[in-house]
This record gives structure tokens, sequence and C-alpha cells, in this order.
């Protein structure tokens, strides 16, 4: 089996990541840091809280539906602000069945250091968001920093609430997919357990290869 790891490393200059030096060897005798982390930075989980008042909370999330065979999805070559549509998924539109977990792959990881990584980010469109609801899918994993433009208050509040009600897990920052070269593979992204958060970084993975015994 080969493990690919489709998280974003974690760096000072990034939206939403501080540290500071808590204890280092020549003081302490061990290094240590004090982390800063927004709770949607780099790779990270969305929670219904995020987007509900009441909503369940990260830590309540049911982990059975972050981890499992997910479908690999060329989406191909975005351009900065398009929606992404039922046609984008090609014939995987037949195949996704309720409990499936759906990873977009685009490319737009490779933008992460420019401001269009957060400011054109291509998205989800509300028909793609309602046709994922409708079904039933457990998870969804997209390149971009969010599933809906930043800066559209009215497109981010729909279509994560579309996703979110329906109980699908939001996965955003995902990274390294064009590593990927099977459609269906092992699929683990796990949030940190915090009381009440709307969402968390996580650290996602992919397994590809001999997984006879965990692949139905």
């Amino acid at each position: 089996m080969q493990i690919i790891d489709l998280s974003l490393t974690m760096r000072p200059h990034m939206r939403g990541i501080a540290w500071d030096t808590a204890h280092t060897l020549a003081d302490s005798g061990w290094n240590a840091r004090t982390l800063h982390l927004y709770s949607h930075a780099t790779t990270h989980m969305d929670a219904p809280r995020h987007f509900f008042e009441q909503g369940q909370s990260i830590e309540h999330l049911d982990l059975a539906k972050c981890v499992g065979p997910a479908w690999v999805i060329d989406v191909g070559a975005l351009e900065p602000r398009e929606l992404i549509t039922v046609d984008h998924l090609g014939d995987f539109a037949e195949r996704i069945e309720p409990g499936d977990r759906v990873l977009l792959r685009s490319g737009w990881s490779t933008r992460v250091d420019s401001p269009a990584y957060r400011d054109e980010l291509p998205r989800i469109s509300l028909t793609l968001a309602q046709f994922f609801a409708e079904r039933l899918i457990a998870l969804v994993g997209v390149e971009p920093p969010s599933v809906a433009a930043v800066d559209d208050m009215e497109e981010i509040t729909v279509v994560h609430q579309t996703l979110l009600q329906a109980g699908i897990v939001i996965v955003e920052g995902l990274t390294n997919l064009e590593s990927l070269r099977e459609e269906r593979v092992f699929f683990t992204a796990l949030p940190l357990k915090v009381e009440g958060g709307d969402g968390t970084p996580v650290r996602a993975i992919a397994i590809e290869g001999s997984m006879d015994e965990i692949l139905p």
C-alpha cells in the first residue's frame, strides 16, 4: 500500500496560522511551541456549527464518514471563480451512491501562496450541492479553501447549509490530489476533538494499492 499525504503544510505566514516559542532546548531542556490556529485554516473540516447556531459541533461528528473509500473525480483545470456543476462529474454522476465520499481534483492547491487561492477560488454550485445532498453522500473534499465564494455571504451560506444540513462532512484545502492514480482510494481526514468546535485543521491522507481487505 502507498500512503499519499493530501494535507497542506502549516507555515506561519499562512492565513490563520501563527506560533510562539514556548520552550527551547537551551532554556528548558526541550523544544515546544504555542500554536495559534484559526479553526478553518489550511486543510480543515467544517462542522454544522460553522453555519448553524445550534448545529452539531466538531467533536460529535460521525467519524465513520471521515474514514473509508472515496471517489477521486477529476473536474479539470478550473478557471478562477468557475462554478463546479454536476456536468463536471462526468459519468461519476451516475455512479455516486448514498454514503459515498467524493474528492474533487482540480489542481487549485498549486495557487496556495497567491492571493487568487482564496480570492478567486472556483466553487461548488448550489445545484451540485443539492445533487450531493439528494444522493446522501457522506463527505466531499475540495482543493480550494472553501466550497463557496468567501466574498459572497449569500452564496457561502446557502452552499454550506445545503451540504451540512444533509449531514455531509466538508473537507476544504486539500492538496496533492494529482498524485492519486486510482479513481477510488481509502481516504482519512480526522478533526481535532474540540469542544463546541465549528471546524478544525485535519491531516488528510489517501491510501492506494493492495486494499482488498479495506475496500469493498
